[in-house]
């Protein structure tokens, strides 16, 4: 079973990675991922091993907590739980910077005033031990389970700050005997617990606009729904079979089929589609989309979890919470970066202590405390997560649906598109333009009717359509022909349906008929030819242009001749194209390609395109097609558009480099910021880093990153 939990106490992205250890060490556990970013844990396990309770007393054990309720009810009250955390974040935050203003005017225009120290102990203690008191009994939950975090560092160091200054206001003279002149941080403990808080509340409101499609989505589902029989009712209690009431301007509840009157829906937030569909008896709707100014009933077939809309909001949600190949390093570094931070920190106090005795005790406790400060394994832990939300996000609300994280990584390097003709790059609704019967003798129509009628194929559905009148025949020894066609018996005598080449396998002889073509025979002769027709999809052709720029190359398979596959590949663009292949062969063209160094992408929408889609290093299933065919592919759009297959690889383009920015200068900021805090530059420039502009680069580095991956949002895909 696999299952999103919300994590609770989160300090940074250490903590994820203990969270996530801790998870992974209990028997019956597969896999698990936290995502610092969502809050969220994703756990494969066994239940017959080990039970949600389990896995939340584990995460307790390591000091943070796991929701394991996740009905919409809970959702919601987790919801009130974060907005009321923000408040008071926000509420802390407000008085941290109220208080910590006077104490920097203070500390840079008044220190010698009288009674300075005493005014700004005053100010700076409720600052560090009131509204910082988050760092300290965190820090401490953290000391007590034999861990440290990102709050153990702000806690030592402010304390460390905090203590030595009291010790230098009350007693001065200790420092004066030994000709060195008393010197007080409590400016720097309090704007610094300011800035933190500052960043903390950036990042947690920045963390929240990573989600938004999340939200969006969630929020299409109204909270009471109107039922024939039982009156108004909450959505969770909505069965099967329920007839609902739609009424003008309201949101569709659950998956059904129209039973009475008709109106225009818009399904937008599913498809990316602006257009509204109009919705009349016996098509479909889904959960989440909103009626436009009719009004119809519709009969509930899919409720709860198992709708589209929900079944969608799961699939983004396994994908935020999924991880790119980079982020195994990145979590290695998160799990010892505190420890390290504070060796450094302890480091560099002791060789101010050896190589500058008169003022090494001062300026390795100013190097101590702004190291402590300086270094953030949050900026590392936020770099790839809030650029994977908000790429897959922002997919979701264009229509593509990304399985995980890895596939975003993978569609980057994509060189190679294969598409699939039917359903693809055409309609996938075959028409029947024409029948031919040979000598004028339509006498065998029924045989033909009730053949294809036995058949699944798309070509075939389009001929059951067109000779809809006729009578029935009862076809004995029904056999499908894969690729071929299809053949039965009827009163001793076999007869067949099918393309050129079972003909030529039966040894019929062809006369002349049109390019595309289906034919109808017996064993001597050709009795009808069935012309038909497959409309291209409007989208086709600048979609294929848009991916031979981007320099992909492009290829199309087909099961139809060499001429029609040539006419189609012509009037859409595309170079390379494969005629006659039969569904078992999509699955090793795609090898052939893989073993020409092709990374290859498979864009297909049938049962029988999913071996091919699975083989692929990519697979995208069009939207309108099998589930087979969804599950087996790492992206799906979901309106079918051919337009969304460039879309959905620069998109993953933009993500992979907004990612890789963002891990850029959350080492950078790590490698330059720790060194300089630790005093490298004092020997030559006699500079040393303040811990208040070290706090304010700490809260920076994360907000930083944050807003970067918030840019994805108004990127063009």
């Amino acid at each position: 079973m696999k299952r999103i939990f919300p994590v609770m106490e989160m300090g940074c992205a250490a903590c994820a990675t203990r969270i996530e250890k801790a998870l992974a060490a209990q028997e019956g556990v597969a896999s698990a991922a936290v995502n610092f970013a969502a809050r969220t844990a994703t756990v494969e396990y066994d239940p017959s091993v080990v039970t949600p309770e389990q896995l939340r007393d584990t995460v307790r054990d390591a000091g943070y907590d796991l929701v394991i309720d996740t009905e919409d009810s809970a959702e919601d009250e987790l919801e009130a739980v974060r907005a009321a955390k923000f408040q008071d974040l926000k509420r802390r935050t407000v008085w941290a910077i109220v208080l910590a203003v006077p104490l920097v005017i203070i500390g840079m225009f008044f220190m010698h005033m009288p009674y300075a120290d005493p005014i700004m102990c005053v100010l700076a203690t409720p600052v560090v031990f009131w509204l910082g008191r988050g760092f300290f009994v965190d820090a401490w939950e953290q000391l007590r389970h034999r861990t440290v975090n990102m709050n153990t560092l702000v806690a030592l160091s402010t304390g460390i700050a905090w203590t030595f200054s009291m010790f230098n206001m009350l007693f001065p003279k200790f420092w004066i005997e030994r000709g060195v002149s008393p010197h007080v941080w409590f400016e720097a403990s309090a704007v610094i617990i300011a800035f933190i808080l500052l960043g903390r509340l950036l990042e947690e409101r920045a963390k929240g606009n990573t989600s938004s499609a999340i939200k969006k989505l969630m929020g299409l589902r109204p909270k009471t729904v109107f039922v024939e029989g039982r009156g108004e009712i909450p959505i969770e209690q909505v069965r099967v079979d329920d007839v609902i009431m739609v009424r003008p301007g309201e949101k569709i509840a659950v998956d059904g089929v129209v039973t009475e009157g008709s109106s225009y829906v818009d399904e937008s937030m599913l498809s990316g589609e602006p257009v509204a569909v109009l919705k009349e008896a016996d098509a479909k709707v889904y959960a989440g989309t909103i009626n436009q100014k009719g009004s119809f009933r519709f009969r509930a077939f899919k409720v709860g979890s198992d709708t589209m809309l929900a079944q969608i909001i799961r699939m983004i949600q396994d994908a935020q919470g999924s991880k790119v190949p980079v982020q195994k390093l990145v979590d290695r570094v998160a799990s010892i970066f505190v420890p390290t931070i504070i060796g450094i920190a302890i480091v560099s106090f002791v060789l101010w202590l050896v190589f500058d005795p008169a003022n090494g005790f001062t300026h390795g406790l100013l190097s101590l405390v702004t190291v402590l400060i300086i270094a953030c394994p949050c900026a590392l832990g936020l770099a790839t997560p809030t650029a994977i939300m908000v790429g897959i996000g922002k997919g979701a609300e264009h229509g593509i649906l990304i399985k995980d994280a890895e596939s975003l990584e993978i569609a980057k390097k994509v060189d190679a598109v294969v598409l699939d003709k039917t359903g693809t790059i055409t309609e996938g609704k075959p028409m029947v333009t024409d029948i031919v019967w040979v000598d004028g003798d339509d006498s065998s129509a029924s045989i033909f009717h009730a053949l294809e009628q036995h058949s699944e194929h798309p070509l075939a559905e389009a001929i059951v359509n067109h000779l809809g009148g006729v009578p029935a025949v009862q076809i004995e020894h029904f056999e499908s022909l894969t690729g071929r066609g299809v053949k039965g018996t009827v009163h001793g005598k076999t007869w067949f349906a099918g393309s050129a080449a079972l003909m030529c396998e039966m040894g019929v002889e062809l006369p002349e008929g049109p390019e595309r073509q289906v034919y109808f025979a017996d064993s001597e002769r050709v009795h009808a030819v069935a012309a038909i027709t497959d409309k291209i999809k409007d989208s086709s052709p600048a979609a294929i242009e848009k991916l031979r720029h981007d320099g992909i190359e492009v290829w199309m398979l087909t099961g139809d001749s060499e001429s029609t596959a040539r006419s189609v590949a012509t009037s859409v663009g595309v170079d390379h194209f494969r005629a006659g292949v039969l569904p078992g062969d999509k699955a090793g063209f795609v090898k052939e390609l893989q073993a020409r160094g092709k990374v290859v992408a498979m864009v297909g929408d049938g049962i029988n395109d999913s071996a091919a889609l699975a083989q692929a290093d990519l697979g995208i299933a069009m939207g309108g097609g099998s589930d087979i065919a969804m599950d087996a592919a790492q992206v799906t759009i979901i309106s079918s558009d051919l337009a969304k297959i460039p879309e959905a690889i620069r998109l993953s383009r933009l993500t992979v480099r907004t990612i890789r920015q963002n891990l850029f200068w959350a080492f950078v900021y790590n490698l330059i910021g720790v060194p300089i805090a630790a005093g490298v530059l004092y020997p030559f420039t006699g500079f040393l880093l303040d811990p208040m502009i070290a706090g304010a680069a700490m809260a920076l580095s994360s907000v930083s990153v944050v807003t970067n991956s918030l840019r994805l949002r108004t990127k063009k895909v």
